[in-house]
């Protein structure tokens, strides 16, 4: 009797702002699954609800979702609950990194450097309040802000003077509850990729863009310049590798995740941990996995073979 071929759901798209990239992930992501001989089916939370997955008829979830919805814990309570082993990070993970206020919290008590910011909620945004923690905080321009639960640098503006600063936060507060103050921390762009929580390599990523936002990221036309390995010391490039691991132990991430890292005046600040990292032809894990000598199709097949409940 012929074996049945196991069956991957790929959960790509939903309604984030990130859905375009969660296509193009899922899309590759499919490919990679039929090559490497898995029956392979589709499910699109835009078009349908998450509980509405046939739970017969899969036997693993490959989540290739990206923002909200999909990272945030919120997509992985479903799988938890159909109990369909599924790619990546876990609930309480995934909701943790995805809460820039949450994990930088868990940064700080750990003792993982992060540049100094301050939280502030859109019904206490007004003009003194903001100069009131600028100065409590000590933070000095450029001064970052963004929303606390965005990835991809959706609606990160990089501000130079007060009145950038207060046209910046206006357009963020009619949309966001939380915005994150931050200090702007200059130098390299570097993010390394950890799998099954062994970092497998760092790269560096120069924009010819202001900084490495929504199109330095995945625009081809933006022409980034991505140097692997990272441009650093034997030594450095050790230190970041270790502190990535500690990172992804600290919020108990699973599977595949990448640290974002600005590395200014010797010291590696963490800007965030993303626990659903983009699989599309510009992306960075992939690309890094390449270098290590895991290709695409063993890349996705780790992710699979890794899949579990409990996570």
């Amino acid at each position: 009797m012929k074996k049945k071929k196991k069956t991957v759901l790929v959960v790509l798209g939903g309604i984030s702002k990130e859905r375009d990239i969660s296509l193009q992930s899922g899309k590759a992501c499919v490919k990679a699954i039929k090559r490497l001989g898995y029956a392979v089916r589709t499910f699109d939370p835009a078009k349908k609800l998450l509980n509405q997955i046939n739970r017969s008829k899969v036997d693993v979830i490959f989540n290739a979702l990206h923002g909200k919805g999909g990272e945030d814990g919120n997509a992985q309570s479903y799988f938890e609950y159909l109990k369909i082993p599924y790619t990546h990070s876990g609930v309480t993970s995934s909701m943790n990194a995805m809460d820039k206020v949450v994990s930088k919290d868990l940064f700080k008590k750990n003792k993982i450097l992060s540049p100094k910011y301050f939280v502030l909620n859109s019904k206490n945004i007004k003009t003194s309040n903001i100069k009131k923690c600028i100065k409590k905080f000590k933070l000095s321009y450029p001064i970052v802000v963004k929303p606390s639960d965005e990835g991809s640098s959706i609606g990160v503006k990089i501000c130079s003077n007060f009145k950038i600063l207060r046209q910046s936060v206006n357009s963020l507060k009619r949309k966001y509850i939380n915005l994150i103050f931050e200090k702007y921390i200059g130098g390299q762009e570097i993010q390394v990729a950890v799998m099954n929580r062994k970092a497998i390599g760092a790269i560096e990523l120069r924009p010819k863009r202001g900084f490495y936002d929504y199109k330095a990221k995945y625009y081809k036309s933006a022409k980034t310049t991505h140097i692997m390995p990272a441009d650093l010391s034997k030594k450095d490039y050790k230190k970041v590798l270790k502190i990535s691991e500690k990172v992804h132990k600290v919020l108990k991430c699973r599977g595949v995740t990448r640290s974002d890292f600005k590395f200014f005046n010797k010291k590696f600040y963490l800007l965030e941990l993303n626990t659903q990292p983009g699989m599309t032809d510009l992306s960075l894990v992939p690309e890094i996995a390449k270098y290590r000598g895991i290709s695409f199709n063993q890349l996705v097949k780790k992710m699979i073979l890794d899949a579990s409940i409990n996570r």
